[in-house]
């Protein structure tokens, strides 16, 4: 079988796909590029040509995990756009050459939370780092040339020329929108505006707090701006993220290595005059989140919970403390947003030159380089590099 094309045969049906796709085989280990085997789309599934993917801390956390969830060989990649290459049986919604994003969290718009406004958190597909497919258990449509399964990753495993999606983690969008910015809105840059924006719902002239500025804190930090927060506090342990936050909003900065005697707490309480009316904890770390939650008003102070911490550890809160303050505590899987219904409206939003996305993309590389990316994100040297997979 040549790469990229499909194995000849008399039926008109979608057949198996041979392609490159940058495979995970050991944790930690670099990315190799191999020729696998993709099966064509089951009912309500796509098959889709990657255009270009870009790098999540999500995918890091993955690629060095060495215990379940994590599972090899696994292909990575989660931020992406493509083009419809076929369709399984019962698929209405797209067609053939349509420019389409997965993102990782399903939107099947049919039970009571997909339908209502107040969750984005799918009844029929629960979220979970599965690695098989949305509807079909224990099924996957990857194998390398030996027959070998290969496991996906968040429904979407990007890091191939072709990938299967199911349709409810699909979003058709206006083939016009650069690629390469209008893959952010699969994850990260989505999840910090929509933290703001739906999750928190910040008003104009509030206060936020943000720890972490990171892709997903900058995100915060533009959907905050985008609110019309009057002052958006950026907490990081690097003073250079003070120059880049600027860029999206961000008024002020603690850097959180260099606050004497005092808790980050404490400080932001005094700058204040008693608390963030916002606080977001964009790093993964139950420390923080007792940090940012002790940086909030008393009466009417929001923590929203977006890093993701190891599985097991806890948090402690007094109860008493809970009670006599009356701070919201909350997480925000992908910041609220509704896929199929909210991020169109962001899209258009970028177009209309409201949304910053360009500022997000400081590397792209080609996909023969995409370890690269790897390198320059676990350095901290970037915030969104983009992998153009046919460049």
């Amino acid at each position: 079988m040549e790469a990229n094309k499909p194995v000849t045969t008399t039926t008109e049906q979608p057949q198996p796909i041979r392609c490159k796709a940058a495979v995970c085989r050991k944790p930690g280990e670099p990315l190799i590029i191999e020729e696998i085997v993709v099966a064509p789309p089951m009912p309500r599934e796509a098959r889709i040509r990657i255009i270009c993917t870009s790098l999540c801390h999500s995918d890091i956390t993955y690629w060095k995990m060495q215990e379940l969830p994590a599972i090899f060989p696994r292909i990575l990649g989660h931020e992406a756009i493509g083009v419809v290459e076929s369709v399984g049986e019962d698929v209405t919604e797209i067609t053939k050459g349509d420019i389409v994003i997965p993102i990782f969290i399903a939107d099947c718009e049919e039970c009571i939370d997909c339908k209502s406004t107040k969750s984005n958190l799918c009844s029929n597909f629960p979220f979970k780092i599965s690695p098989w497919m949305l509807r079909y258990a224990n099924t996957t449509r990857f194998t390398d040339l030996n027959g070998e399964i290969i496991h996906h990753f968040m429904f979407a495993s990007s890091f191939s020329e072709y990938t299967v999606v199911d349709i409810a983690n699909l979003l058709k969008i206006d083939p016009t929108i650069p690629p390469n910015r209008a893959c952010l809105l699969s994850c990260g840059v989505s999840t910090g505006v929509g933290a703001a924006w739906k999750t928190a719902n910040v008003e104009a002239g509030s206060t936020v707090a943000i720890f972490g500025l990171g892709c997903i804190g900058l995100a915060v930090a533009e959907g905050a701006r985008l609110c019309g927060a009057t002052r958006i506090i950026g907490v990081d342990i690097r003073p250079e993220k003070f120059d880049i936050g600027k860029k999206f909003g961000v008024t002020d900065f603690i850097n959180s290595g260099e606050c004497g005697n005092k808790s980050v707490s404490q400080i932001i309480i005094e700058m204040t005059g008693g608390g963030a009316d916002y606080c977001f904890e964009c790093v993964g770390m139950a420390s923080l989140v007792h940090e940012a939650y002790a940086s909030c008003r008393k009466g009417w102070g929001k923590t929203i919970v977006l890093g993701v911490d190891k599985p097991e550890s806890m948090l402690s809160l007094n109860c008493n403390g809970v009670l006599v303050q009356g701070k919201t505590l909350m997480g925000s899987l992908y910041g609220g947003l509704k896929p199929k219904s909210d991020v169109p409206i962001l899209l258009k939003r970028y177009m209309d030159k409201e949304l910053k996305l360009d500022e997000f993309v400081t590397h792209e590389v080609e996909f023969k380089d995409i370890n690269k990316a790897f390198d320059l994100l676990v350095k901290g040297e970037c915030l969104r590099c983009v992998i153009w997979m046919d460049k």
